[in-house]
């Protein structure tokens, strides 16, 4: 906040976008044509904007605010020489012309009183309500002589929890920081690069997600000009170049102007210059840029409608390209975000890349949450300035942007990560994933999670630390490893065992991509170094690599398990769900923890997995009856039958099955893949002397190539 000035004008931008224009900021844009000693008109650049989008608004407030920052500010100067009042000042005019209402504004001017001066939070509360306070306070920084190192991470922590209560904490974080990343060329360089940085990290990508593509795509540049120097000065040539040679869209506009104008479509087409970043991206996607890569076609609108009526005489009267077609109406991005987009062929072959949406739409795509206006307000409640909140914003723009899936997820799981470093990483980390699904629930509910989560994830976005217990989950109706990843649209629902004592297979932090499943299940683990109790070893097992039956098998004392004995003194033991042992299997015995034993065929992975973390093996064989024959006792069994994709396959291995008297506990069919099918079965038998029948009468069903014995915890079945 209180980060140091140089000249605004040191990274070079353009000036000609058709779009909210945050960079005309400067001296004299603040000062007026007055002395550095005088400020009383500086206050009047903030109003002008402000009443270009709220014309009613009363600026009485404002007047009172900006008095009280100027005179307490007074004396302070930044780096640059500039009066302090100039930051608070250019934070307020960048908000006010985003749109921001009265409140924000306020406490933007106020934004840095309790930190820098000696104005208290409870002076702010008194002479401008507990609104304003509360933002003010959200963006105070923490001390560093209180906190020392941990001061920004905790800082960000407190602004993220304020944020998680009203979103404009994080706005006027995200144009103070803008501000300063406009003025940091008077820093040190070493200092620009550790501020470019955490903007590159936190703020950026935050700034994404509030939807205010504005004041993100400033940012990415400034942050490319100090941390990618080469690049960035590359990219400004190439943009130079590419601007004395005229621009090639202007062709194209004009051509989509008359279409439009033919068809009594009323429409405002524009040219869109990409940022830096932008180009620079397009540039690395493409290797040579085409001349119309340096913008695209921005065609306004005013009703939704109207955007797929553009959409179909694009398509109708240039060539499309399909592939760049996109629809963020109809499936609006997680950030707001709304638009069509498309790319068509021009009379001379180039190819314009065009965004379609409605002016209100616009305000949105550029201003993100700012635009929504205070989403907090009830239809009947009085704002600071006088209106009522229904005066103030249309109903239908007041829609809380607060409770988006990353917002909660974020809040959730900081909470768990009360060490400040593992804070700080993992929030940077959790922000680098750029994309967000929906999945939903089969109780009706919905769970928004970032694009690759896994079932894991899911589990835990669900359940919290229940999670723990979870043994597996139904994909759209089928089981699914805990580790199959999600996609947008899925339905979910997780299998929890009735075990309070299940705990994750450390092979589940492979999977998990969401702070709150990673932080959840590291914790458990850490309290569990020697894993899961006796009953939910096998459990845990599966969950590690995919579902089974969630019946425990018939246990006995004395060191037996249905049909098996086991070497060594009396104790609880239950054959494995994972590799489901049956005679005349090579079995071997796992103890466990409380000394339990885990029954598990001799090549079951577990087994391998179990010694390498030091758990020893006992001897263990079939229980044999009085005349020495084994005993074979009713047993449950996982087959694999690999065939060829045909009419009624699955019919006939169900009446395969069924005529040898096994029932069927589960059973899943994989999607063909080059013809051929895999079925998963998890079979209870009578008795398990029926079994190798049971294989050659599968075996002999038209197209079955090939049935085997589950040699891990079955992916699906």
């Amino acid at each position: 906040m209180s980060a140091e000035a140089a000249d605004p004008a040191a990274v070079p931008r353009r000036r000609s976008r058709p779009r909210i224009d945050l960079r005309r900021l400067g001296r004299v844009a603040l000062l007026g044509p007055v002395s550095r000693d005088r400020l009383p008109d500086a206050i009047g650049h903030v109003a002008d904007a402000h009443r270009a989008h709220h014309p009613d608004a009363d600026l009485g407030i404002l007047h009172r605010a900006y008095v009280l920052a100027e005179s307490s500010h007074r004396g302070q100067m930044r780096k640059s020489g500039e009066p302090y009042i100039t930051h608070p000042l250019a934070v307020t005019l960048i908000l006010a012309e985003l749109g921001a209402e009265t409140t924000t504004l306020t406490a933007s001017l106020l934004h840095d009183t309790v930190e820098d001066t000696e104005v208290t939070l409870d002076q702010v509360r008194e002479q401008f309500g507990e609104e304003v306070c509360y933002l003010v306070d959200g963006v105070t920084k923490l001390e560093k002589v209180d906190y020392g190192a941990a001061a920004e991470p905790e800082t960000f922590r407190k602004m993220l929890v304020a944020t998680g209560n009203d979103v404009r904490v994080m706005s006027i974080k995200l144009a103070d920081r803008l501000h300063n990343m406009r003025t940091l060329t008077v820093m040190r360089p070493e200092k620009q690069a550790r501020i470019a940085k955490v903007t590159r990290d936190v703020l950026i990508p935050l700034a994404e997600r509030l939807g205010v593509q504005a004041l993100k795509t400033e940012l990415e540049d400034l942050v490319f000009a100090i941390l990618n120097p080469e690049e960035y000065e590359d990219t400004r040539a190439l943009i130079a170049a590419a601007t004395d040679g005229g621009d090639p869209l202007s062709a194209i506009a004009d051509s989509v102007r008359a279409t439009l104008r033919e068809a009594g479509i009323g429409a405002e087409v524009l040219i869109r210059p990409r940022h830096f970043v932008s180009v620079h991206r397009v540039r690395r996607k493409r290797g040579e840029l085409r001349p119309t890569d340096f913008g695209r076609l921005l065609v306004l609108v005013g009703e939704d409608a109207d955007c797929y009526a553009v959409l179909g005489e694009l398509h109708t009267c240039f060539t499309p390209v399909i592939s760049e077609f996109k629809d963020f109406i109809a499936a609006p991005k997680f950030n707001l975000y709304q638009s069509l987009h498309t790319a068509v062929v021009g009379p001379e072959g180039a190819v314009a890349e065009v965004l379609i949406r409605t002016h209100r739409m616009h305000k949105v795509a550029e201003a993100g949450v700012v635009a929504l206006g205070n989403p907090y307000a009830h239809d009947t409640a009085t704002a600071h300035d006088g209106t009522t909140a229904a005066q103030a914003e249309p109903s239908d723009e007041r829609a809380d942007p607060t409770r988006p899936g990353w917002l909660s997820r974020l809040l959730d799981w900081q909470e768990s990560a009360t060490d400040p470093d593992t804070f700080w990483t993992t929030l940077r980390a959790d922000l680098a994933q750029d994309r967000e699904i929906t999945v939903f629930r089969t109780d009706g509910g919905t769970l928004g999670l970032p694009a690759g989560a896994s079932c894991v994830d899911a589990a835990y976005a669900q359940h919290g630390e229940r999670a723990h217990a979870c043994i597996g989950a139904r994909v759209n109706g089928r089981l699914a490893t805990l580790s199959t990843v999600l996609s947008d649209g899925d339905t979910v629902q997780l299998l929890l065992a009735q075990d309070t004592a299940s705990g994750p297979s450390p092979e589940w932090l492979d999977h998990a991509r969401t702070p709150a499943a990673r932080i959840a299940i590291t914790g458990w683990l850490s309290a569990h170094p020697d894993g899961p109790g006796p009953e939910a070893e096998g459990l845990a097992e599966q969950a590690a690599d995919g579902p089974q039956s969630t019946a425990p098998a018939r246990t006995r004392s004395g060191g037996r398990a249905a049909n098996v004995v086991v070497d060594g003194p009396e104790s609880p033991t239950r054959l494995a769900g994972c590799c489901t042992p049956v005679p005349p299997d090579e079995v071997v015995g796992i103890v466990v923890r409380g000394g339990a034993v885990t029954v598990h065929r001799q090549e079951c992975p577990a087994v391998a997995r179990m010694r390498e973390i030091g758990r020893a093996p006992v001897a263990a064989r079939w229980r044999e009856e009085e005349d020495g024959r084994r005993d074979t006792a009713a047993c449950r069994v996982t087959l694999v039958a690999e065939s060829f994709g045909r009419p009624r396959l699955l019919a006939d291995l169900t009446e395969a099955i069924a005529t040898a008297d096994a029932a069927i506990v589960s059973a899943t069919v994989e999607p063909p893949s080059q013809q051929r099918v895999r079925h998963t079965y998890t079979l209870q038998l009578p008795d398990a002397a029926g079994l190798p029948a049971l294989m050659r009468a599968m075996r002999e069903v038209a197209g079955v190539y090939d049935v085997s014995r589950a040699q891990h915890p079955a992916a699906t079945g």
